[in-house]
């Protein structure tokens, strides 16, 4: 429940009291502009924040009280920066931060070893910290609509990554290291500068089953060519077939390679 929604008589000390209990802080749309200073008084108890849209512009040192937060969702606010001691949230398996004004995360970013889903999509960013390659436990990393030209060669080592959402920056270049990636089964680069991808992707990435390299300068020729396309091309085929059987309904573009002609 969002404060705009508490009644009068919901007193600061029966909402503190609720978030005590529950563990779930839950503030979107209040027209927030700082951070409320009595969710740091719940220190240890705060499992879920949420602070999505509203007007903050700065995250306090102290959020590092909040040891034992699982999922801080910060999505659509004027965020320019995270604080440098975010590493110290070692608790955080979800950070929504999409929707901000963000230029670069801290390096301390690796820190968050536990972290599981990572969004960032709509932000300024031009670079990613070599350091996300710590993130051994993430599995979704969504980086779309940012300023990227590149991706660092160490998110090779984020092992466990099973959907990488770039869309809309201005990547050129893809790093080997991704064939690394084995649990893999999305990859999507919609609307980037990309050229080419890594010979051994297909090949080394035996569950990806979903490519999508729309508004790029790749041909499909380039991509039919590269060894693993025909056991990446039953994988995919396979992955729509049982969603039709089962009645799911797909857009015909999801159908199709991913790659323009």
């Amino acid at each position: 429940m969002g404060c705009c929604s508490s009644s009068n008589a919901d007193s600061k000390a029966s909402r503190m009291a609720r978030w005590r209990s529950t563990g779930i802080v839950a503030l979107r749309d209040c027209k927030l502009k700082t951070f409320p200073d009595e969710v740091l008084d719940l220190d240890r108890s705060v499992r879920t924040l949420d602070l999505t849209h509203n007007k903050l512009v700065d995250i306090p040192m102290e959020i590092n009280k909040l040891i034992n937060m699982q999922r801080l969702i910060l999505a659509d606010n004027l965020i320019e920066r995270l604080p440098m001691n975010l590493g110290k949230l070692q608790s955080v398996k979800v950070l929504a931060l999409d929707g901000n004004r963000i230029t670069t995360l801290p390096d301390e970013l690796g820190l968050l070893v536990r972290l599981e889903r990572l969004s960032i999509s709509g932000n300024l960013l031009t670079c990613l910290p070599e350091t996300i390659g710590s993130l051994r436990n993430l599995l979704l990393l969504n980086i779309s609509n940012n300023n990227l030209k590149s991706l660092p060669e160490s998110i090779g080592s984020c092992f466990s990554l099973e959907e990488l959402q770039a869309n809309d920056n201005s990547i050129e270049d893809i790093p080997p290291s991704i064939c690394n990636l084995i649990h893999l089964k999305s990859l999507c680069l919609d609307n980037n500068n990309v050229n080419q991808i890594p010979p051994n992707l297909l090949k080394d990435c035996k569950v990806l089953q979903n490519i999508s390299l729309h508004e790029n300068p790749i041909s499909m020729d380039q991509f039919q060519q590269m060894e693993g396309f025909q056991e990446f091309e039953a994988r995919r085929k396979k992955k729509f077939d049982k969603q039709i059987d089962s009645n799911v309904m797909i857009s015909s573009k999801g159908l199709d390679e991913g790659v323009d002609l």
